[in-house]
């Protein structure tokens, strides 16, 4: 028994070591290359107007899309939990299967009612994506971290890029149907199903099925990068010192460790992680910076997914397909790759965030709204086109910077307690936006309209981190004059 308990730690230690993780890595890449590869995906809103579904433009865009927002709203939470309780696998398995569903009946269903089911297996599919990027960091080193994150988002980044120049070939050049754009696609979610069966099922999760072991190692490394942090900043002026620590407050440091110095048996129980995890949100949130930032994360991310989610039907008002050739494959490719550009360029951008940010974000929010009502004003559709590109772009460039100054000194804990309480927190703005302006329970706007409301959302955003900027950069300003007053 000795001899076979060494053995399976042995597995567990070569599981969690680079060797160990080449496979699980390499498996998880695959899965999202081929998740992601979805030609239809730039061409849904035409192929359910068109005479495949034969759908009205109220039916799909104030009845049917809204679900996909009620139900992501909904099964956000307990998705979150059972992802950790359930150790990643499962869920990113559940995650295959819902995608096999929603373009199953994107081929065959009719109605709809069974459109808005489809809507709800997409929101479902949404909602557990959680589990593929959670599940790495189960199962490699920490110093690998950076490493595999840039490995599994480059592929399903590439996964994506392919399907949307794939799409527009075949549609522009070969004149393929768009019916057969959605059976590549369910092939291609079908091949993720089964990659997912093979991936190793992780030994612990962050929350739940933790050891004394993990968290001795994590508090010991949290507080070696609080001491680096400290180092760093000690070289920095007495104003700037000031500035900088704020923004980069240790939350990961041993204030909040002492809960976990319990036992493996009570770290499994739901009562001790729900009380643990409201420990680590009064911490994070405590600090204003954080709290800045994750602000703007939840503020813009509300925004940008009705934009995204209603800019086919946009495209379509404008230039109707029956009409005319459409691109959205090629512009979605062109977001994909441009914002991957700009997200490469952040690492070379230096400023002080912690004094200018906030500036910063407002400036970027006017633009982001003035490109907006260009989509609503200006109707022609390669001015759609481009205004779209460069709201996504300026749109990835800044969440891309507001994941980096959350991230920076938090432990790998409470950065998924952040990530999930702000995408929670986007996703109820986005759900009361959706019920107000989009439902036709209630105003149900046309789309003309509702792209008014959202340049004047972005707006508002401007205006709130201007305020809050300005103040900022006046309370910076006198303590920096009060550092140079003579001392008597």
């Amino acid at each position: 028994m000795d001899l076979q308990g060494a053995v399976a730690r042995r597995r567990r230690m070569l599981l969690l070591s680079g060797t160990g993780s080449i496979f699980p890595t390499c498996l998880l890449c695959a899965y999202g290359f081929f998740a992601s590869l979805r030609p239809s995906e730039p061409f849904v809103t035409p192929y359910l107007l068109g005479p495949d579904k034969n759908l009205t433009e109220r039916q799909l865009f104030n009845e049917i899309y809204p679900v996909w927002t009620y139900s992501y709203l909904a099964l956000l939470f307990p998705v979150f939990i059972a992802t950790d309780y359930l150790r990643y696998k499962p869920v990113i398995i559940l995650q295959g299967l819902s995608l096999i569903i929603t373009w199953f009946m994107l081929l065959y269903v009719q109605g709809v009612l069974a459109i808005q089911f489809l809507e709800f297996f997409y929101g479902m599919s949404t909602a557990t994506e959680v589990a593929y990027y959670a599940y790495i960091y189960s199962v490699v080193d920490t110093k690998m971290y950076q490493k595999v994150t840039s490995y599994c988002r480059s592929a399903t980044l590439t996964g994506y890029t392919v399907g949307s120049v794939t799409a527009q070939i075949l549609v522009s050049l070969a004149n393929w149907s768009l019916f057969s754009l959605n059976v590549i696609s369910l092939t291609c979610v079908s091949i993720a199903f089964a990659i997912s069966w093979f991936l190793p099922m992780p030994v612990n999760s962050l929350f739940f099925h933790q050891t004394l072991n993990d968290h001795s190692n994590k508090n010991t490394n949290n507080l070696d990068a609080s001491k680096r942090d400290y180092a760093k900043n000690s070289n920095l002026t007495a104003v700037q010192e000031s500035e900088e620590i704020e923004s980069q407050i240790p939350l990961n440091s041993e204030k909040h460790t002492g809960g976990n110095q319990n036992s493996k048996k009570n770290s499994n129980d739901l009562i001790y992680v729900l009380k643990m995890l409201w420990k680590y949100f009064l911490q994070c949130y405590s600090s204003r910076t954080l709290l800045c930032w994750s602000v703007w994360w939840a503020l813009s991310t509300c925004g940008y997914c009705q934009v995204v989610n209603y800019a086919q039907g946009l495209w379509e008002m404008v230039a109707p397909s029956s009409h005319t050739n459409i691109y959205n494959g090629s512009v979605e490719a062109v977001c994909t790759l441009l914002g991957a550009v700009a997200v490469f360029a952040v690492g070379y951008i230096k400023t002080s965030w912690a004094t200018w940010g906030e500036l910063l974000l407002a400036l970027f929010a006017i633009i982001i709204s003035a490109s907006v009502y260009i989509m609503v004003y200006i109707r022609n559709i390669w001015i759609c086109y481009a205004a779209y590109v460069f709201f996504r772009i300026i749109y990835m460039l800044l969440i891309t910077i507001s994941t980096f100054q959350i991230a920076a000194n938090l432990s790998m804990e409470c950065y998924a307690l952040v990530f999930g309480v702000n995408t929670f927190i986007a996703l109820i703005l986005q759900t009361l936006l959706t019920l107000i302006v989009v439902d036709s329970s209630v105003l149900g706007l046309d789309l003309f309209t509702q792209f008014q409301i959202y340049g004047g959302y972005f707006a508002v955003i401007s205006v709130i981190f201007c305020v809050s900027g300005l103040y900022r950069l006046v309370k910076s300003c006198q303590k920096r004059d009060a550092q140079e007053l003579p001392q008597t």
